[in-house]
């Protein structure tokens, strides 16, 4: 029994000393871990912001009617390239009631004068060559027949236009509705049979079609109010259209808008670049694009690693390498950052390495 007991605590000892030397081995396997560091270098760093925005033509115009009515045909499609003064759509003209009646009793009371004024130059005329009347006379007569003749031609040119929207004897034409500016096609909101309504100064009336030139194209984007005292007139950008993410434009930045508007809590200023076309690629107008804008860039300048440093209140600190195992905190002055690198001021030298955090 004795014997038993004496077996059981030696196993017992012997286990408890192997724990022990197990613990402390792998504890001392620990502290001799390599803690990882990063090397400060030499690198060029730009400090960006992005503006959001869209592809736009610099000119774009819309076409309307002249006249309320019916869109009887349309000659013209999206995408078509077209001339100034090319003929967009006829408009079937549908008669105000009121103005059609006042149009048709101008001409009947315009033909009974001048009937009037016919009979009597007709009367003079006979007179005149019997030598009853003088001819200051007879041309007193003959100028009332003339203007009566004008005032009847007018009332019927008139009610013509009144009616279909052009007048033969006239030449005038007001149905059709035409071009002011050569370019492309963009959109034709309206279908043949549908009502249009004319422009004029209680209404913009309806749009038949926009043109726009395709050869001149503009970013339109917005900066965050963080931004934008930053931005200057002439500055580059680089866009990235979303349908075409593998090319890059270049654009100028023309206009920053002296005015801002809250956008989700948010102050957003409106900025516009003129946009550099490539040979190969059509922009759509309407696009969406992403520009980035350089607000300041250093070329060879000592960086390390942002995400080593250590910010406490107002000064920032890296873990720096002293000896094979031993780091100090070491306070740095900063420059510059793209957000992945920033630029040491000092602090540091490019033999210098810190701490991987």
């Amino acid at each position: 029994m004795k014997k038993a007991l004496r077996t059981i605590l030696v196993i017992v000892i012997v286990g408890t000393f192997g724990f022990l030397g197990y613990y402390v081995f792998s504890k001392s396997e620990q502290t001799s871990e390599v803690i990882e560091t990063d090397s400060t270098f030499v690198t060029n760093i730009e400090r960006k912001t992005v503006a959001t925005g869209a592809i736009n033509p610099r000119k774009e115009v819309d076409i309307k009617s002249q006249v309320s009515g019916v869109v009887q045909k349309l000659f013209v499609e999206p995408g078509d390239d077209i001339e100034s003064g090319q003929l967009i759509a006829k408009i079937q003209i549908i008669p105000n009631v009121v103005a059609l009646n006042n149009a048709e009793a101008r001409l009947k009371e315009a033909t009974i004068n001048f009937k009037n004024a016919e009979n009597e130059m007709e009367r003079q005329k006979k007179l005149f060559m019997e030598k009853v009347i003088s001819e200051v006379d007879y041309n007193q007569i003959l100028l009332t027949y003339n203007l009566n003749q004008q005032q009847m031609e007018a009332a019927e040119n008139n009610l013509e236009l009144i009616k279909e929207g052009a007048s033969k004897k006239s030449g005038a034409v007001s149905n059709l509705v035409k071009s002011t500016v050569a370019g492309m096609v963009l959109n034709v909101p309206v279908k043949e049979g549908d009502f249009v309504i004319e422009t004029n100064t209680f209404n913009d009336g309806t749009t038949i079609a926009s043109v726009a030139d395709m050869s001149e194209m503009i970013f339109e984007g917005k900066v965050d109010e963080a931004e934008v005292g930053k931005l200057t007139e002439g500055m580059s950008l680089a866009l990235v259209v979303g349908a075409l993410d593998t090319v890059k434009f270049h654009a100028e930045l023309e206009y920053i808008s002296p005015k801002g508007v809250e956008e989700e809590g948010a102050i957003q200023f409106e900025i516009r670049a003129s946009v550099e076309l490539l040979e190969n690629y059509f922009l759509r107008a309407g696009y969406s694009a992403n520009a980035d804008i350089v607000l300041e860039r250093k070329e060879n300048v000592l960086a390390v690693k942002e995400s080593n440093l250590i910010f406490e209140e107002d000064k920032v600190f890296v873990e720096l390498l002293v000896d094979e195992q031993s780091f100090e905190k070491t306070e740095i002055e900063t420059g510059i950052s793209d957000g992945i690198n920033i630029e040491v001021l000092k602090g540091l030298t490019g033999e210098s390495k810190v701490k991987r955090l």
